[in-house]
């Protein structure tokens, strides 16, 4: 559709700049709104003034010419008030399809291909990850897909929070505890596991509390003294001091972890170029601070902690380095995406992570600007509200967070008890069933999570998710699978002629489908996969509506039949593109 915008308004604009006024530089076309008949809009009032007409007068004029001179691409004008309302002749929209269909490529490219980077999942080693997490691998994963899709390279990373007093408190708990337990010798998952003995040490650490203020401690001074807490507060200096047990232990128990996430980043169907490690980065930034100092960018306390003035921003005071010299996280956040820029061609770099960090991400951006880095105008924080369930938040100190790999199992199971119960597996192997059950299950959760625009918070229902005639993952599935199955009993796919009549069903079909490569490109400029999945369903409802209306193997001409299989089969792989972006599978069969 931005092709013919841009074909229809070049000439529009010879029209009103030789018949009307030649200071007309620009003519907008909006679409049509769904009560008026047309494609495409232009509102005549910036007219009204110069040609002192009738905005219904002006509009007439304007669209006698325009169908003089389109005889082959505007079939008829209407005018309402001052709005042209342009239909386009229904041949144009089958001759663009039919282009894209012989050339292969339903997304065009872009004119500017970049090297982008995007972040994404950053998760802690001290818990697995969890429902937060699947929103933003699934947000990172499709947006980096998108972005791919229309002509770029990208980059996918992650920073893994594998160091700070979060993974020592694991690391106690494990040790007076475990006794000398494994993932292996438990038949635990390695960050289960690990996360088993964070709960477990919050646990002890409150009844620890608990028993000091019974015992007369001021609340505060009890959560400093406990016992286990100062165990763990021990452990991080012995870290810090490089302490050949307490590293041993700490490679150990991440190496759980590491290998727990990569099982669970399997099953979601993600992956990265490269992991960065806060053990390896925390370091970065430190002498930036020091050249930030020598050019007055940043400023010494008596103390001896450095800080930035951002007030004169909006914004605050915010430190950089602590009075013993030691940073603190935007201080490596400045250091790691210098290093990023550094090590890899990239134009643009793009950070996963929930909106409860939009203060950190302008403060960095800004202080980086400062610093002189020009690409610091072309980072972007994909910021995400959070989600919660239909009985509230999460809480991850108490063990009460969804799990990413019981959600999955859940969506699994779920998925092969409606799928049985709807008939829609009866025939297939055992093996095949199983398979099935995993596609649709990870579909619904996929689909459910990004139909959502990410800038809202969202409530997961998992029972709501797996519909097969609702606005869902499986209903889009499905539609797939009834066109492979219509399409293997059709044997072939033939173009159909430019002069095959169109009936109501048919045309918004196909101008749905050229909305694909538009809808694509939005989605990717917006960083909002939610625009690809609400358009994938609005196709599948406009392909079942035309496959219920209207026979297509039986249709009551060769024509029509060679148009609607045609239709089914650009629909087929509308879907199937548009499912695979978004990180979901489209099974042929079910």
């Amino acid at each position: 559709m931005n092709e013919l915008k841009q074909t229809l308004s070049s000439i529009l604009l010879q029209i009103l700049q030789k018949d009307y006024s030649n200071e007309i530089q620009h003519v907008d076309l909006q679409p049509t709104r769904k009560d008026f008949e047309g494609d495409l809009t232009y509102t005549v009032f910036p007219l009204v003034k110069i040609t002192r007409k009738a905005p219904e007068l002006l509009g007439q004029e304007i669209g006698e010419k325009l169908l003089v001179s389109t005889p082959d691409l505007v079939e008829k004008f209407n005018v309402i008030k001052g709005f042209l309302n342009i239909s386009i002749r229904k041949s144009y929209f089958l001759t663009k399809l039919v282009e894209r269909y012989q050339s292969g490529h339903f997304i065009s490219a872009t004119a500017e291909p970049q090297h982008i980077m995007v972040e994404y999942s950053s998760p802690n080693t001290n818990k697995p990850l969890h429902l937060g997490h699947i929103r933003n691998c699934l947000l990172g994963w499709s947006v980096s897909r998108l972005y791919e899709a229309i002509g770029h390279t990208v980059y996918r990373v992650q920073i893994i929070n594998d160091r700070g007093i979060h993974i020592c408190k694991s690391m106690v708990a494990w040790q007076k505890f475990a006794n000398g337990a494994t993932p292996a010798s438990t038949g635990i998952k390695g960050d289960h596991f690990v996360g088993d003995y964070y709960v477990l040490f919050e646990k002890e650490y409150k009844q620890q509390v608990s028993e000091l203020i019974q015992q007369g401690v001021p609340e505060e001074e009890a959560k400093e003294q406990a016992p286990i807490m100062r165990e763990a507060r021990e452990m991080l200096v012995r870290w810090e001091q490089n302490d050949p047990a307490t590293l041993e232990l700490w490679n150990k128990m991440n190496s759980w972890v590491y290998e727990g996430f990569d099982r669970t980043y399997a099953r979601l169907g993600v992956s990265f170029h490269k992991n960065y490690y806060e053990s390896q980065t925390f370091l970065l930034g430190r002498d930036i601070v020091q050249h930030g100092l020598e050019k007055g960018i940043f400023y010494k306390k008596e103390d001896g902690s450095v800080w930035i003035d951002l007030t004169a921003d909006g914004l605050d005071h915010k430190l950089l380095l602590r009075r013993d010299g030691t940073s603190v996280y935007i201080t490596q956040d400045i250091g790691t995406a210098i290093a990023r820029f550094e090590e890899f061609p990239i134009q643009k770099l793009i950070y996963t992570v929930a909106n409860e960090q939009d203060y950190h991400f302008k403060v960095l951006f800004l202080i980086l600007k400062k610093l002189g880095y020009s690409w610091a105008d072309h980072l972007y924080h994909l910021s995400y509200g959070m989600v919660e369930l239909p009985h509230g938040r999460m809480k991850s100190r108490e063990g009460t967070v969804v799990d990413a790999d019981d959600l999955l199992d859940e969506m699994e199971k779920t998925s092969a008890e409606l799928t049985a119960q709807f008939g829609k597996a009866e025939g297939l192997p055992e093996d095949e069933k199983r398979q099935l059950y995993t596609t649709i299950g990870h579909g619904a959760l996929k689909y459910f999570i990004l139909k959502v625009d990410p800038r809202k918070k969202m409530i997961f229902n998992p029972e709501e998710s797996i519909d097969f005639n609702g606005h869902t993952g499986p209903f889009i599935q499905y539609t797939h699978a009834r066109i492979s199955s219509l399409l293997h009993r059709a044997e072939s796919v033939s173009i159909p002629t430019e002069s095959t009549e169109l009936n109501e069903e048919e045309y918004h079909l196909l101008k749905s489908l050229l909305l694909y490569s538009d809808t694509v490109h939005k989605a990717a400029a917006e960083y909002n996969p939610s625009e690809l999945a609400n358009y994938l369903y609005e196709v599948a409802r406009l392909y079942n509506s035309m496959y219920q209306k209207h026979s297509i193997l039986t249709a009551e001409s060769i024509e029509k039949k060679q148009l609607r299989i045609f239709l089914s089969d650009c629909t087929r792989i509308v879907l199937n593109q548009g499912l695979d972006l978004l990180g979901i599978k489209t099974p042929e069969r079910m």
